[in-house]
C-alpha cells in the first residue's frame, strides 16, 4: 500500500511538473509574438472608441433566465428542443445597429456561441446552431453586414467551454447536463473551435475583435489546463492581423493578446471580485450591464438610470478604459424597451458636446474619488477635461494640476469660467457659478 502510494505521489509530482514545464513552454513561445503595424494601429482605434455595445443572444434568451439557465439544473437534450421553436421574427439587424450608432456606441461585441453551445451562424462544423431552427437565418451574417454598412467596429465572442459537447473536458461549471465526462477529447475540441473560428474570420468580412471567455472553467485544476492559447491567438492574427484579442480570463494579460477587459469593474477597482488582476499597458475594457443580467431575464427591470450609466462612460474613460455595455436580446429579437431609451439618453449626451470629452482621450490627471475625475485629449496642448459627477452643488472647486491655465469653459454651454491659482497651495481653483447641481456630468474645459 505504502509503495503504491509513493509511486502515485510520484506519478502525480511528475505530472505536476510537466503541466508546469509545459506553462513555461507556452508562455516562452508567446513572447515570440510581435503585433503588426496594422495591430496596434487597430488598437490604438479601439481605445479611442471609448464606447461599445455588448449583445448577450443565443437560445438561453428562450427560457427568459439569464444566459447561465442551463448550468442550473436542466440536461443539455431537453434544453436543446426549445431549438425548435426558435423564431426570432422581430429580429431586425438595421433597426439594432442603427440605435446603438445613435448612442454614440462605436462597435458591438456579440455572443457568436456562448456556453450553452449553440451557434449564431451558418456553421459546418455543428447541427446545433441557428440555420436548424425555423428561424434559418445567419444571424452573424446580417450583423456583420449591417455594421460594416453603417461603420461599427464587428467583435466577435466566442466561448471556449460547451456545456454540451461531449468533447469538451468540464471544468468546474456545466457539471449537470447530463455530459459522458468518459467522451472529453480535448484535441477534437481544440480543432472543432478553431475551425469555428476560421469560419468567422474568412466568411464575415472585417473583425476588430475576438472576445474570449471560459478560461476560469479550469482554473481550480490540479494540473493546470493546457488551453493552447499560443497556437489558437497565432492563427486568428494569421487570418486578420487587425484582429484585437482580448480573452476574460480575470488574469494579467497573456503574451499574444491586444487588450485587457475587466468584467463588471472600473480598472484599478474590484468590487466584484474579479478585477484584481494588475493593469496592463494594453488597450483597457469595462464590461457592464444596463441592468443585472447578461442574457435576457424577464425579472430584472433593474436598469441603471441614464445617468448611472453617463457616469459610469465618464469614471471608465478617466481610467483610460472603454466602456463595453451589455444588452440582453429577448427572444423575439427585439431590443428591450428600456435599453433603448438608455441607448437613446446616451447619444443625446455623447453626440454633443461631452462626446469631446470621451472619445480619443486619455486618462487625466485629476481624480478625487468618484465624484471629481478627468480626461485629457491627445497631444502636448490638449485640454484637460474635469468631470462633476456629484449632485452635491458647490460654488467651486479646487484641484491640483500641471501646467498654466490659460482658459476654462463649460464643456456642455460654452460659457467661460472664472478661475484663479491659489498660492498658499498651488491648486487652480475654478468658480462655477452657473451649476445647478443635478447634470449628469458637469465638464470643465481646461486649455494651457
Amino acid at each position: 500500500m505504502k509503495h503504491a502510494l509513493i509511486t502515485a505521489l510520484l506519478a502525480s509530482a511528475t505530472l505536476l511538473g510537466n503541466a508546469q514545464n509545459q506553462q513555461k513552454t507556452e508562455t516562452c513561445n508567446q513572447q515570440h509574438y510581435v503585433p503588426t503595424a496594422e495591430n496596434l494601429q487597430a488598437r490604438n482605434e479601439f481605445s479611442d472608441n471609448r464606447f461599445g455595445i455588448f449583445l448577450h443572444w443565443g437560445l438561453y434568451s428562450m427560457f427568459a433566465q439569464g444566459e447561465w439557465y442551463l448550468n442550473y439544473g436542466p440536461n443539455k437534450d431537453e434544453y436543446a428542443k426549445v431549438a425548435d421553436a426558435f423564431y426570432p421574427h422581430s429580429f431586425n439587424a438595421e433597426k439594432w445597429i442603427s440605435a446603438i450608432k445613435a448612442s454614440g456606441a462605436k462597435y458591438i461585441c456579440f455572443t457568436t456561441r456562448h456556453h450553452e453551445g449553440f451557434s449564431m451562424w451558418d456553421t459546418k462544423q455543428s447541427d446545433y446552431n441557428i440555420m436548424n431552427t425555423p428561424y434559418g437565418k445567419d444571424i452573424v451574417r446580417q450583423l456583420a453586414d449591417e455594421c460594416h454598412k453603417q461603420g461599427i467596429g464587428l467583435h466577435l465572442y466566442y466561448s471556449h467551454i460547451d456545456w454540451t459537447r461531449e468533447d469538451y473536458p468540464a471544468g468546474r461549471t456545466g457539471l449537470t447536463t447530463g455530459k459522458d465526462p468518459k467522451k472529453a477529447d480535448w484535441n477534437h475540441y481544440y480543432k472543432f473551435m478553431n475551425a469555428q473560428l476560421t469560419e468567422l474570420l474568412t466568411n464575415y468580412g472585417k473583425v476588430d475583435g475576438i472576445w474570449f471567455d471560459g478560461w476560469w472553467d479550469h482554473d481550480e485544476d490540479t494540473i493546470p489546463f493546457n488551453w493552447q492559447l499560443p497556437e489558437q491567438y497565432a492563427m486568428i492574427h494569421k487570418l486578420q492581423p487587425a484582429c484585437i484579442i482580448g480573452n476574460n480570463h480575470h488574469q494579467t494579460p497573456f503574451e499574444g493578446e491586444d487588450m485587457q477587459m475587466f468584467e463588471r469593474d472600473i480598472p484599478g477597482e474590484n468590487k466584484n471580485g474579479l478585477s484584481g488582476q494588475s493593469i496592463s499597458r494594453l488597450p483597457l475594457e469595462t464590461c457592464q450591464t444596463m441592468n443585472g443580467m447578461w442574457g435576457y431575464k424577464i425579472k430584472d427591470q433593474n436598469y441603471k438610470s441614464a445617468k448611472e450609466l453617463i457616469r459610469l462612460l465618464v469614471r471608465t474613460a478617466a481610467k483610460g478604459a472603454n466602456l463595453l455595455l451589455n444588452i440582453g436580446p429577448q427572444p423575439n429579437g427585439e431590443l428591450p424597451a428600456t435599453a433603448l431609451d438608455r441607448l437613446a439618453d446616451m447619444g443625446k449626451w455623447l453626440n454633443g458636446n461631452a462626446g469631446e470629452s470621451i472619445y480619443r482621450t486619455v486618462a487625466g490627471e485629476v481624480a478625487l474619488g468618484d465624484s471629481i475625475v478627468s480626461t485629457c485629449g491627445k497631444g502636448k496642448k490638449a485640454p484637460l477635461y474635469i468631470h462633476i459627477l456629484t449632485d452635491k452643488k458647490d460654488g467651486e472647486i479646487a484641484v491640483t494640476m500641471k501646467g498654466k491655465a490659460k482658459k476654462a469653459t463649460n464643456l456642455i454651454t460654452g460659457d467661460k469660467l472664472a478661475f484663479r491659482k491659489d498660492k498658499a497651495t498651488g491648486k487652480t481653483i475654478f468658480e462655477l457659478n452657473d451649476r445647478k447641481g443635478d447634470e449628469d456630468d458637469y465638464i470643465i474645459k481646461v486649455e494651457f
